[in-house]
């Protein structure tokens, strides 16, 4: 999609001053305005749209004419879209309806530069708690900086961010090293790759502050941060967040990285889809420069690729052969790449209907993750009608036969549904309904092709 730049204008975080008031004996109470919200915008923002296509049209055509289709695995897929968009699409014989607004109201908050949007966290912030876990509880968390954004990689010095990784678990001797030799099986929990799918970076860091905050309180947990290296990354793609949280209460529809050398597109589309960009089948027919699915000019060509490629191969041993080989039975580690949105678990293949050699293990542990959050599991195009060559979770189970999934997190509508939902959906849905599938996963971990109860 082409997508229109929202304007700025009037739509910076208006704090709330509210003076300090301490009455006497018999003072009135001071009076305080509720709080102020931000209506959804309604005017040239885009909106979400249901999808019924004429005869000779798929959706994979209209992903490579540039538009936004987003997840509807098992359903119709949903188009992000603007009203002038949606017109175009009206007048090729595409029959729309509108499903919702992209934005939620949201308070307007005096906090800057750590939360927006009601309470998502910025880069700056993400960083300043991954330092502060890391100097609260030197005995359970490692902090690596694995690579740099591609800001900070070719801006000139205009800022950008390293790529930082977590290492949790009670440290002995040889634990969190950069190798695939320790002795415990590892987690990996990989976020906010796409940088508008805001819910992924939260579900990390409330992941991190559940294991550090449950160690000698937790049976369950303590036993599982005894024997497994559970790691996070809470931001792959730092820089799109920057973007996404400049503008707090009407956050910017930032997907891809900032990479804009190839020119000719507008800075709203300027970028690469690092979910396109491993060496894992890979395909320069997924879209153009100004495209959301552009999947760069090679493979691995960005610096945010080359950092999470490098950590999950050094910490994960390769015990799988081609393509269709299946993995080793005694193959260990999970790793999930949480997106938004659509209530999915996806299992590899996703670039291919053709089955995975793992098939039916990797649906089983899919399942049992779905157990918790109710998310149905499925592979190859999920019902979508296009594909996702390229993507990390199908580089690792292809390259190395560790157990890969992405977790769709959310809906499609409604106050907790799409990019950019309601950050009281955190503590509503999200994360009640993923807590017990990250458990899980790092439980099964030790041997994902086995059996666990």
């Amino acid at each position: 999609m082409r997508r229109l730049a929202v304007s700025l204008a009037g739509l910076a975080t208006v704090a709330i001053a509210v003076s300090g008031f301490a009455p006497g004996p018999s003072a009135a109470a001071p009076q305080i305005d509720p709080p102020q919200f931000d209506p959804p915008r309604t005017d040239s923002a885009p909106s979400y749209y249901s999808l019924k296509l004429p005869a000779g049209l798929t959706v994979a055509d209209l992903v490579r004419d540039g538009y936004d289709i987003s997840h509807g695995h098992g359903s119709r897929p949903t188009l992000v879209a603007t009203t002038v968009e949606a017109d175009r699409l009206r007048d090729r014989g595409v029959i729309l309806g509108k499903t919702g607004n992209v934005y939620q109201p949201v308070i307007r908050s005096a906090t800057a530069g750590t939360t927006y949007y009601g309470g998502y966290h910025t880069a700056a912030g993400h960083e300043q708690h991954n330092a502060a876990v890391t100097a609260a509880h030197p005995d359970l968390v490692r902090l690596y900086d694995i690579g740099d954004s591609w800001k900070k990689t070719n801006g000139q010095g205009q800022g950008g961010h390293d790529i930082q990784a977590l290492c949790i678990t009670k440290l002995t001797t040889g634990d969190c090293a950069l190798n695939s030799t320790g002795k415990k099986p590892k987690f990996v929990l990989h976020a906010q790759i796409h940088a508008r799918e805001l819910s992924t970076g939260e579900l990390a860091y409330r992941w991190i502050d559940l294991l550090v905050s449950s160690y000698g309180k937790d049976a369950a947990i303590t036993q599982l941060m005894d024997t497994r290296e559970l790691w996070v990354v809470p931001m792959a793609n730092p820089d799109g967040v920057d973007v996404v949280a400049s503008v707090p209460s009407r956050p910017i529809l930032q997907r891809k990285n900032l990479n804009n050398s190839a020119g000719g597109c507008p800075a709203a589309d300027a970028g690469v889809d690092l979910n396109r960009n491993s060496n894992f089948q890979w395909d320069p027919q997924e879209g153009g420069p100004c495209d959301e699915t552009y999947p760069g000019t090679k493979s691995v060509s960005e610096p945010e690729t080359i950092a999470i490629q490098g950590l999950l191969d050094k910490l994960y041993r390769d015990t799988k052969g081609g393509v269709g080989e299946p993995a080793a039975a005694n193959t260990t580690g999970v790793f999930l790449s949480l997106h938004s949105y659509g209530n999915d678990i996806l299992a590899p293949y996703g670039y291919t209907n053709t089955a995975a050699p793992n098939k039916a293990a990797l649906v089983a542990l899919g399942k049992k993750m779905g157990g918790f959050n109710g998310y149905p599991v499925s592979t190859g195009d999920g019902g979508v009608g296009y594909f996702a060559p390229g993507a990390t979770d199908d580089w690792l189970y292809g390259t190395r036969g560790v157990p890969s999934y992405t977790f769709e997190v959310g809906g499609g509508s409604g106050s907790c549904g799409g990019f950019f939902p309601a950050y009281s959906c955190m503590d509503s849905t999200f994360w009640p309904k993923n807590k017990g599938a990250f458990l899980y996963a790092a439980k099964a971990a030790a041997t994902p092709y086995g059996t666990l109860p």
